[in-house]
């Protein structure tokens, strides 16, 4: 393991360091991954290079990288945005770029990890995400962990030539101890 902040059985999630640029970047650009992302943009490796040198000493921010247990291979990022001290409140994003690798519960193992460490170690109340309806594997994962969907966002984003609703998912602090306490 390279740098693990957060351990699982099958992945861990570490700090992304700019040599991780040449992976990220590719993924970023795939039309296949980019349309359940806020890009519309290309993103070269230096972009990339520049986004992960700033200093991430942020209180309001928390990115990591995805990589197998098994071989360091780093698969993806997640991470906790617009921490909110005062509300206890957070948004949850992921993104599992390789796509050999999607279908094998990797996604929801990091979604776990994060959704533990939100709510076990940053002691926050609430962790938001917002998905694209036709995302149904993003969908299953986040029900898998418990999030529960709260209202959707019609016709709010235009993707493939045409306007698609938005889901509004979170899972409360009392909802994650419920589900820790009965297993």
């Amino acid at each position: 393991m390279r740098n693990a902040y957060l351990i699982g059985k099958k992945i861990y999630l570490r700090p992304l360091e700019k040599t991780d640029a040449e992976a990220i970047a590719p993924w970023l650009n795939d039309p296949e991954i980019r349309r359940n992302l806020a890009r519309y943009v290309p993103l070269g490796i230096g972009d990339e290079v520049e986004f992960l040198a700033k200093p991430r000493n942020s209180e309001s921010e928390l990115i990591l990288g995805i990589a197998l247990l098994e071989n360091d291979k780093l698969i993806g990022s997640t991470g906790l945005h617009k921490i909110h001290p005062k509300d206890r409140s957070a948004t949850f994003g992921i993104l599992v770029g390789e796509k050999a690798e999607w279908g094998k519960g990797y996604g929801t193992e990091a979604t776990f990890l994060m959704a533990k460490h939100a709510f076990e170690t940053l002691n926050l109340n609430r962790v938001q995400l917002h998905v694209r309806e036709f995302n149904e594997r993003g969908i299953r994962a986040y029900e898998r962990v418990g999030y529960r969907r709260e209202g959707l966002l019609r016709q709010d984003t235009f993707v493939d030539g045409r306007y698609v609703n938005t889901l509004v998912m979170a899972i409360l602090r009392e909802e994650w101890d419920a589900r820790r306490e009965r297993s």
